[in-house]
Order: C-alpha cells, then structure tokens, then sequence
C-alpha cells in the first residue's frame, strides 16, 4: 500500500490520518525557509476567529498570524506541495467518495505562549470544509517545545486524545466536521502550513458508512 492508499485507509477507519513521507526532507526545507522569509518581512497577519460580520481577533482564544497561498501565484516551493495535495484530493475521491473539489491553504505561526483553543474546523454557516491538514515545517523540534496539536478522535470519550508534535515533515489529516482539535503554546515559533480540502456547499460527505460514524 502507498502513502496515499495508507493516509484513506487511517482516515476511514478513524477520522484522521498521519503521516511521515509527505515530502521530501529538501521540499520540507524549502517550504521551511520560505515561511521564516515570508514572517521576518512582515508579511503575516493576525489570525482571528469568525467569519464575515462575526470575525474577530481573540488572541486568548487564537493566537497564531496566518499568510494566505494564492493557487495562481504559487511559489516553486509551494508547487510541489501543491501538486502532492492535489494526488491526495483525487486518491480520496476515489477510494472514499468524498466528493472533494477544491483546496485552500495558510502558512501558520505561533509565537512562543500563543495557542488555538478546541475548536472544530466546520464554520456553522458553512459545511465547505471536509478535511482538515497541517504540514510541520519545524525541523529539531523536541518534544520539550511542546506546541503540540491534540486531537479528540472519539466523541464518546473527550478524555481520549491524541498528541502530535510538529516536527517537520509530520503531516497530519482529520475530518473537519467531527474532530474537535486544539494548538498547544509552543516555547518557540511554530510553524506550519495549514489547509482544507473543500465540498460543494451543503452537499453531504460520503463516509463509507460501515467504516465511520
């Protein structure tokens, strides 16, 4: 089984999905580089909370600066990873008929104390959003930079967790619809670049019913 093949099978079969190999160590780096480029220029900007009318900056709930990708002027850097969501959005469709139809993406960062309360990725006015994914670009990240995400995977139990440190490379996928999650402080900047595979608006996800619930 490939790496595509493997992160379906994990998301079918638990609502999220990791993996290692996304991308090669020197695409990592260049995706590395370019975020602390892109943040040390200014070029970031305050993430908040909301959307439309109800959007606000609430930096004890969210306290990350976020620069959006624009698909039509991508980087050589961010090409590539590009071109490898785009196999997995396809390899998705076709092993779990998801139905997905766009993607969009943000580099991240979290300054040292900054955090994400446990949110879920779905906006109430919006059911657009079917996956959730984090790329870390974090290289010598230890475990004691904390900084971790912490997924709740099951809905009868909120005490089981799952913690992945963001070590660069890590690649990390999850239904936004059901897996609340939520952004540790790391001691250091955090970064990563964060996305979202996309539905047509109010369609329904076709989870293979006798795998999810």
């Amino acid at each position: 089984m490939d790496k595509l093949s493997t992160i379906a099978a994990q998301l079918a079969e638990q609502g999220w999905a990791l993996s290692e190999e996304f991308l090669s160590t020197a695409e990592l780096l260049a995706l590395a580089q370019e975020a602390r480029r892109l943040w040390r220029q200014g070029d970031f900007k305050a993430a908040g909370i909301g959307r439309g009318s109800g959007f606000r900056i609430r930096p004890e709930i969210r306290g990350d600066s976020i620069l959006w990708l624009e698909p039509d002027r991508l980087t050589p850097a961010q090409m590539k990873y590009w071109s490898e969501i785009e196999k997995l959005r396809r390899r998705l469709n076709q092993e779990l008929f998801l139905g997905l139809r766009e993607f969009e993406a943000h580099y991240a960062v979290y300054p040292p104390g900054a955090c994400y309360r446990k949110h879920l990725d779905r906006f109430s006015t919006s059911d657009e959003r079917a996956i959730s994914c984090s790329l870390y670009l974090n290289f010598g990240w230890r475990q004691q930079d904390r900084g971790q995400l912490r997924l709740y995977p099951r809905q009868d139990d909120p005490e089981a967790v799952v913690e992945i440190s963001p070590q660069a490379g890590t690649f990390v996928i999850f239904r936004s619809d059901t897996i609340y999650h939520e952004v540790l402080s790391p001691l250091k900047e955090r970064f990563s670049l964060t996305g979202w595979f996309k539905r047509r608006s109010l369609s329904k996800a076709l989870w293979p019913a006798s795998r999810m619930s």
